[in-house]
């Protein structure tokens, strides 16, 4: 039996009477902290404070409401006599005799609360620009509708003269051109259409508004494209196509090899929309029509600074294709690969460098491009997501070039 294990046992089992306090605890995260647990919750020891305490709360002298709100004079009633029918002039007296005029000199002011806007807006209106786009629910599309005829609209104007009153003025008239229906099918389809960025119809016999009339040949692809995007034939021909991909597929089947055509396709109208489609057919122009089509129903707003480059530098990546978009100064002009020069025309882009790494596959270097023309980020959203001025996103983010 050896002596010298029962010796490495009686040294351990002193080593394991010495005090650990020294030691490091066995919480790794311990080691780079310095503040001990709190198993209870932590307390604040500011407490809170009132904006009634801190001064924000700057009560304003109301203005005196005789100067600001006083009665029709009768000039003034008969003026609206001539607008407004009896009854309607009765339901404005009505509700002026209800709203309190102190109540409305004091609240109808600026508020200067922590909680007030530091700006004037009219928050009744949406902004197409910070506002989020609301859009209109898919059962307002009518896929019946048509221009209402010469006759139709012969009889909505005798109708509207048999119900004119005994002395008829100009609101008469204005009421009627505002009211009035272009279209036969559903109401909702027209008012307010499920394409908020539909054209409005405003002229009767304006060819670029009209979609189609009685009596033409029109392909009915072309038709249900103007359907469903809500342009005329002749601004469907106005946009700018261009065919970027073209090559032959094979596909394996149980029969044997079946042979088609690949297209992909950009349109733009030069003026801030681009869109990509794809279309693959067994024959050539079916492929470049499908193509064609699904590029004008795709098109989207591109974000431009002045109208003619991007904003900074954004990246795009699809599969193992890397591209980087840089902005340039007026008159740069667009040095890019002949893909994205294209698509850059389509949309509009004047000023514009390009750079593209790694892998150059045609179909990929465009999706990449069309998806990082998408993912611009305005100055003014980074600034207000930020809390920051818009002077300063420039000259951090952009360093002073848009």
């Amino acid at each position: 039996m050896s002596v010298s294990r029962p010796a490495r046992c009686l040294f351990a089992r002193a080593s394991s009477a010495i005090p650990t306090a020294a030691q490091p605890s066995p919480m790794l995260g311990r080691l780079f902290s310095t503040t001990a647990a709190q198993c209870t919750r932590r307390r604040v020891k500011v407490g809170s404070l009132k904006a009634s305490e801190m001064g924000n709360l700057v009560k304003e002298p109301a203005p005196v409401t005789s100067n600001l709100y006083k009665p029709y004079t009768k000039a003034e009633k008969a003026a609206l006599a001539k607008r407004y029918t009896p009854e309607q002039i009765r339901a404005i007296e009505a509700g002026e005799e209800a709203v309190d005029t102190e109540d409305l000199a004091t609240q109808g002011t600026i508020r200067n609360d922590p909680f007030g806007l530091r700006y004037v807006d009219d928050l009744s209106h949406r902004h197409a620009v910070v506002d989020k786009p609301v859009r209109n629910p898919e059962s307002n599309y009518d896929p019946k509708m048509r221009l209402k005829t010469e006759r139709e609209f012969g009889e909505d104007v005798t109708q509207w003269f048999k119900d004119l009153p005994e002395e008829p003025d100009k609101a008469d008239w204005l009421k009627f051109k505002d009211n009035v229906r272009h279209y036969v099918g559903k109401e909702e389809a027209e008012r307010a259409p499920v394409n908020y960025t539909a054209p409005k119809i405003n002229k009767f016999n304006d060819p670029e508004l009209r979609y189609h009339k009685a009596g033409d040949e029109t392909d009915p692809q072309l038709l249900r494209l103007m359907q469903q995007t809500g342009l005329s034939e002749m601004r469907i021909k106005r946009l700018r196509v261009k065919n970027l991909v073209r090559h032959r597929v094979v596909n394996q089947t149980r029969m044997g090899k079946v042979a088609s055509m690949y297209y992909l396709s950009v349109a733009g109208n030069g003026d801030g929309l681009l869109g990509i489609g794809e279309g693959k057919a067994q024959e050539a122009e079916d492929a470049r029509k499908q193509a064609e089509m699904a590029a004008i129903r795709n098109m989207q707003p591109i974000t431009r600074y002045e109208s003619r480059t991007i904003y900074g530098e954004v990246e795009g990546k699809v599969s193992a294709t890397e591209l980087k978009l840089m902005a340039r100064p007026p008159g740069f002009g667009l040095r890019c690969q002949h893909r994205i020069f294209e698509m850059a025309k389509c949309a509009g882009i004047t000023d514009l460098a390009a750079k593209v790494t790694r892998s150059r596959n045609p179909m990929n270097t465009v999706k990449a491009a069309f998806e990082a023309l998408k993912s611009q980020r305005r100055p003014e959203d980074i600034a207000r997501a930020r809390g920051k001025k818009f002077v300063d996103v420039r000259k951090v983010y952009y360093g002073g070039q848009v």
